[in-house]
């Protein structure tokens, strides 16, 4: 095999074993071997692709990967624009593109919030402890997630969204994540806060998302899960001359559009036949629901529950929260009578007001408060915090009385009708009627 290497000034008359060809580069590389004739030279030629230097060489004539659609858009951009995972965050992960790019000043995912953003599930685990559920709660909210989960096994109307509402201060919420514990759900939770947002369309957006990773949890992890909206009233309810904005009209929409069509929900991508999404319930909780959209809390979409504990619910309950300070059944029952007609928070909160003294105590065991910022957030690394002693019944000094709890709650009663009785609103704004 001989290599010829033609200069720029390569004489324009070749010797009569080269083919006449033109030069469009000033140089290349011919190689050729001994044996090769005239005609092998010339054939291997005629092959080139010297009529039409610019047109590009296909991969295979059988591939789809160039093939344009009506719009000259090829197969790679309608698969992009079709993929399931709008995430863009996932390129900047090591193991999806060479890992050159990703970097290993931050670790090896340069994208730091990625495992954050993903996690929009609720565990439980600060749920420590022995803890009462009231059994209509847990027989409705049980009910209503097994129904929708059977769906496509009944032939009957089932409701996707189930409203728990009542008084102020009873538990909705918490005992709905009593439930979500005991059952093994791992739900996907969210606030009357984030239906409102300075961009059109984005809260009915998230709604749709928050469903879609709950129905995710289901497919991927084979967990059962739901999507819960805390405190929906206060968000979507009309209260006075309120003003009903455009993020509330989406909101009510979507959630109707979730109702009457669980198992197809779109966040922007184009509907595709295989985009079959899971149903799964939804929960919400208000103390109001008639301020809410007539046609969303109908019986068709929304199963009504109102929750109002009896006596025996809220001594059970308030029992368990008393239970690991030491106070027996008999006196929570003498609690409970002495103030009759409260919420269920009032009776934690009484708790929470006999750890004040011990607080207090604790304060002046790390030096006052003087050097309370230094303590608690500058001390050394070595430094350990005197420790916390609350007040429960046993070996502690400090103990939690009948008495502490008593005087605790003549407190919250003085505070309560104090407010009822100023009304200093009334001072700041003379239009309000009585």
């Amino acid at each position: 095999m001989a290599l010829f290497r033609l200069p720029y000034s390569f004489p324009s008359t070749l010797p009569s074993f080269f083919p006449k060809i033109l030069l469009p580069v000033p140089s290349f590389s011919i190689s050729c071997s001994s044996k090769s004739t005239p005609n092998q030279l010339k054939n291997n030629d005629d092959n080139s692709n010297t009529d039409n230097p610019k047109k590009s060489k296909r991969l295979s004539e059988q591939s789809s990967w160039e093939a344009k659609d009506s719009e000259g858009r090829d197969y790679l951009y309608r698969l992009g624009k079709e993929a399931d995972n709008m995430n863009i965050a996932v390129g900047a992960r090591a193991g999806v593109i060479d890992d050159l790019f990703t970097g290993n000043f931050l670790g090896k995912d340069s994208d730091i919030v990625f495992d954050y953003r993903q996690k929009a599930t609720r565990s439980f685990e600060y749920l420590q402890g022995d803890y009462y559920i009231a059994p209509v709660f847990l027989d409705k909210v049980a009910c209503h997630i097994v129904k929708n989960y059977l769906a496509h096994l009944l032939n009957v109307k089932i409701p996707l969204i189930l409203g728990v509402w009542g008084g102020k201060g009873q538990g909705k919420t918490f005992q709905t994540e009593l439930i979500f514990q005991a059952m093994g759900i791992e739900p996907v939770i969210m606030s009357a806060g984030e239906l409102e947002s300075d961009r059109a369309g984005e809260p009915g957006k998230l709604i749709r998302e928050r469903y879609r990773t709950a129905s995710q949890v289901v497919q991927n992890q084979g967990k059962m899960s739901c999507l819960m909206i805390n405190d929906i009233d206060a968000g979507l309810g009309r209260f006075g001359n309120t003003q009903m904005t455009v993020n509330n009209q989406i909101v009510v929409g979507t959630l109707m559009n979730l109702s009457d069509n669980p198992t197809r929900v779109s966040i922007g991508q184009d509907w595709r036949e295989s985009d079959i999404t899971n149903r799964v319930p939804i929960i919400v909780t208000g103390n109001d629901f008639s301020t809410i959209y007539a046609p969303l809390i109908r019986d068709g979409r929304m199963e009504k529950f109102y929750w109002q504990p009896t006596k025996e619910d809220i001594l059970n309950i308030v029992h368990r929260m008393y239970e690991k300070d030491g106070i027996s059944k008999d006196e929570v029952v003498s609690i409970v009578e002495t103030f009759p007609n409260q919420a269920l928070d009032f009776y934690g909160a009484l708790r929470s007001r006999t750890y004040d003294r011990s607080i207090s105590k604790w304060i002046e065991d790390i030096g006052g408060i003087e050097i309370l910022g230094n303590k608690l957030l500058r001390r050394k690394k070595n430094e350990e915090l005197p420790v916390y002693t609350p007040p429960q019944g046993g070996y502690f000094i400090e103990q939690q009385t009948v008495e502490a709890l008593l005087e605790s709650g003549y407190s919250l009663l003085r505070e309560q009708q104090l407010i009822m009785d100023t009304k200093l609103s009334k001072q700041y704004m003379k239009n309000i009627d009585d």
